[in-house]
């Protein structure tokens, strides 16, 4: 089958056979197509006719291979939750190939939920309905968000149940990434001690994802330096939405420094330093004030990965290692100040101190934690106050159990605005471009996965997923999307789906 005259080529294949195991998609009884991500096609360059279809749906179940595909699961170790498994690899995704955009950007393509393969460890390599339904909600609402993520192209039916706790109808997703390759590929082939599979595997990533680097005087150097910025900037903006991710192995962490792998990740409603959802995060690994430090752990699992690659001296690589590694706790800061700068409306062009700034934010966030403030709308409504105390305060203070602690932040914070030279009215509509309205809020993707997996009604999906679409902008009559959830509504644990 060919997608609009696109063909399907795969470049992974050529790395040779240590890297993934040739599998096939195992057929669905019943292919139903549930979402098919018209926006994205388009922005691949593929056509609606033929993939919004009957045939589209068999495609995006694994009943039908494109032309040009070669379907694989790609291995790869990882780290989980601190503890090192030397073969992971891709236990219910298989890859089927890559497309380019019509500007020459290529893009991998995955179905996910597709059947068993040879790293399915005993189990069944399908996917239930409800966590490809969170995928897809959540991955494309990070992408409406600016955040770096994987992309959703399809969500299908297979009219076949699988078996969890109970029996659940199952789903595939379709997903798109620059790259699928992660920190833990690089770590499968150091723990086999391979140099001249990570030289290769290196060099593949660099010719995808980072090409700018060919042509430095250490290449492998500054591929490392780089795949340290993107995942510091990546992490900093799910710190300035209140995401967590909740399970960030070493296997879950895109070389490319895309959000990967929507398991049991969630946004937080009422802000918590130390926030977790994941059902299996038992002592708060992945917590959200732990994201950060999380990062540079895991970067540094990969640049020992690469170690032979940054000096023919192990000593000198190792420095060479150490010296990028130390970048990343400053190169995180700036995004992260940088960011919440625009959150509160503050430019770093006034002569007010970064450490001041930085005490300002971090004060509002404690005051947040000790008054159960909603994350998204604290800031959301904070985008809507003027220099001066008004009515419109009022939105915001009802937030906050103990109102006057946020009245005496708000204080400060004005004193702060006065040394803006941006109008009032540019700050606040740069700070509405910043601040959602709309997230994917827990209780919300809940209503949709009961709703299609116990009454096979898609309508709430697909009307959270409108929502999601502008983010930024208040939509007349969905105030109830803006809403934390009633305290019979709250989601306090959220799930991987495997």
């Amino acid at each position: 089958m060919k997608l609009n005259k696109i063909l399907f080529r795969n470049h992974y294949v050529n790395l040779g056979d240590a890297f993934y195991v040739k599998t096939a998609p195992s057929p669905v009884a019943s292919p139903g197509l549930i979402q098919f991500n018209d926006g994205l096609a388009k922005e691949l360059g593929l056509s609606s006719a033929n993939l919004d279809s009957a045939d589209g749906a068999a495609l995006f179940a694994g009943n039908l291979i494109p032309e040009g595909a070669e379907p694989l699961a790609m291995a790869y170790a990882g780290h989980q939750f601190g503890h090192f498994n030397p073969q992971l690899g891709d236990g219910r995704a298989i890859h089927l190939g890559e497309i380019d955009n019509p500007e020459g950007t290529s893009f991998d393509v995955q179905l996910k939920g597709s059947g068993r393969t040879f790293y399915s460890r005993g189990g069944d390599g399908r996917a239930a309905l409800g966590p490809v339904l969170r995928e897809y909600l959540v991955s494309e609402a990070m992408a409406k968000l600016d955040v770096p993520t994987t992309r959703a192209l399809a969500v299908v039916t297979t009219g076949e149940d699988v078996i969890r706790d109970q029996l659940l109808p199952g789903g595939v997703i379709t997903r798109i990434a620059t790259s699928f390759v992660r920190v833990g590929t690089f770590q499968f082939f150091s723990a086999k001690g391979d140099v001249e599979a990570i030289q290769k595997l290196t060099d593949y990533v660099i010719e995808r994802n980072y090409p700018f680097v060919r042509h430095t005087d250490n290449p492998y150097a500054a591929f490392l330096k780089s795949v340290v910025d993107s995942q510091a900037a990546l992490i900093a903006k799910w710190m300035q939405l209140g995401f967590i991710h909740g399970v960030m192995n070493t296997d879950n962490m895109s070389i490319a420094g895309e959000t990967i792998d929507y398991g049991p990740c969630a946004f937080m409603d009422s802000y918590d330093h130390d926030q977790v959802f994941s059902s299996i995060d038992r002592n708060g690994r992945y917590a959200y004030s732990n994201q950060p430090s999380i990062g540079l752990w895991n970067l540094t699992r990969l640049s020992e990965s690469i170690i032979p690659l940054l000096a023919d001296d192990t000593e000198v690589a190792v420095e060479v290692a150490q010296d990028i590694l130390k970048t990343y706790i400053d190169t995180y800061q700036d995004y992260w100040l940088t960011g919440m700068r625009a959150k509160c409306g503050l430019s770093a062009s006034t002569n007010t101190p970064v450490n001041d700034d930085k005490e300002l934010i971090e004060e509002l966030f404690n005051s947040m934690a000790e008054n159960n403030a909603d994350f998204t709308l604290t800031f959301f409504h904070l985008s809507k106050l003027t220099a001066q105390p008004s009515e419109q305060d009022h939105h915001i203070r009802r937030l906050f159990d103990n109102p006057k602690q946020f009245d005496d932040w708000a204080t400060k914070w004005r004193k702060r605005l006065s040394d803006e030279t941006q109008s009032e009215t540019d700050r606040q509509v740069y700070m509405r471009s910043v601040n959602p309205v709309y997230i994917p809020r827990n209780h919300q993707i809940e209503a949709a996965i009961r709703a299609a997996e116990d009454h096979n009604d898609f309508s709430v999906f697909h009307d959270l997923l409108e929502v999601l679409q502008n983010p930024y902008i208040e939509q007349k009559g969905k105030i109830r999307y803006t809403l934390p959830p009633e305290p019979d509504e709250v989601v306090k644990q959220t799930f991987c789906g495997t």
